[in-house]
C-alpha cells in the first residue's frame, strides 16, 4: 500500500480524492491537512510515501510546504495537484522539490498513475507542465526567482499569518513564541521585502501570487 498525505483546504476535494485512492486498493490515506502548517506537521508525524499538495492554502503556501517536505523528509515524494496553470507556479514548485505536477481536472487514471510513479521513485508531470518546463529550458533567462526573497522559514510562516489578518498576539500564540519575538520577525520580514506595513505585504503576496 502506498501511504498518502492529502493537503488541500477544500474538504470536498480531499474527501473525493481520498475515496478514489482508497477504492483503488493501492493507497491508504495516513493524514489530511487543510492548511500549510498542518501539512508540514502531519507529514513529519506520519512520513508518507507520497504527499499530494495544493498550492493555495491558508497559513502557509504550498510552495513553502513542498520545500520543507523536500528538505526534512527526502524520502517523501511530492505531487502538486492544483488548479493553477501559470508558468511561475510550475517553476517555483519544481525548484522547491516537487516530483510531479498535475491539474485538478486530470483524469483519475492519471492521478493514480502519477502516485504510482512517484512512490516508485519516478516523476510525473502533466502535459501542460512538461511543455512549460521544456520552454523554460529553451529560455532559461525567464526564471522568476523565489517569490519569498530571502525570508527565513519562520519569517515565511509569519508572512502568511500576517497576510491572513492575524495580529501579533495571535501569531505568537499560534507559533508558541513570545509577542516580542513575533513582532521582531514581522519587522524583519517587512524590511527584507521592502514593504512598510501589512497592507503593502498583502499587495506583495497578491502580486507574487502567494495568495488566491
Amino acid at each position: 500500500m502506498i501511504r498518502v498525505l492529502l493537503a488541500d483546504d477544500h474538504a470536498v476535494l480531499r474527501e473525493s480524492l481520498g475515496a478514489l485512492l482508497r477504492a483503488s486498493g493501492e493507497c491508504s490515506i495516513v493524514a489530511e491537512a487543510d492548511n500549510g502548517i498542518a501539512a508540514i506537521e502531519l507529514a513529519l508525524a506520519t512520513r508518507p510515501d507520497v504527499a499530494i499538495v495544493d498550492i493555495s492554502m491558508p497559513l502557509l503556501n504550498g510552495i513553502e510546504v513542498v520545500q520543507r517536505i523536500h528538505v526534512q523528509l527526502p524520502a517523501t515524494r511530492v505531487l502538486v495537484l492544483t488548479m493553477h496553470e501559470d508558468e511561475e507556479y510550475v517553476l517555483h514548485m519544481v525548484r522547491a522539490g516537487a516530483n510531479g505536477y498535475l491539474l485538478k481536472q486530470a483524469a483519475a487514471a492519471e492521478v493514480l498513475g502519477a502516485i504510482r510513479a512517484l512512490a516508485a521513485g519516478g516523476v510525473h508531470f502533466g502535459d501542460f507542465a512538461t511543455e512549460l518546463l521544456a520552454t523554460h529550458l529553451r529560455q532559461p533567462n525567464s526564471d522568476p526567482g523565489d517569490p519569498y526573497g530571502k525570508l527565513s522559514p519562520r519569517e515565511r510562516e509569519i508572512f502568511h499569518l500576517v497576510v491572513d489578518g492575524c495580529t501579533t498576539k495571535e501569531i505568537a500564540k499560534r507559533l508558541g513564541i513570545s509577542v516580542k519575538t513575533a513582532e521582531n520577525h514581522r519587522c524583519r520580514l517587512l524590511d527584507k521585502l521592502d514593504v512598510r506595513n501589512s497592507a503593502e505585504l498583502v499587495r506583495y503576496a497578491m502580486r507574487k501570487r502567494l495568495v488566491q
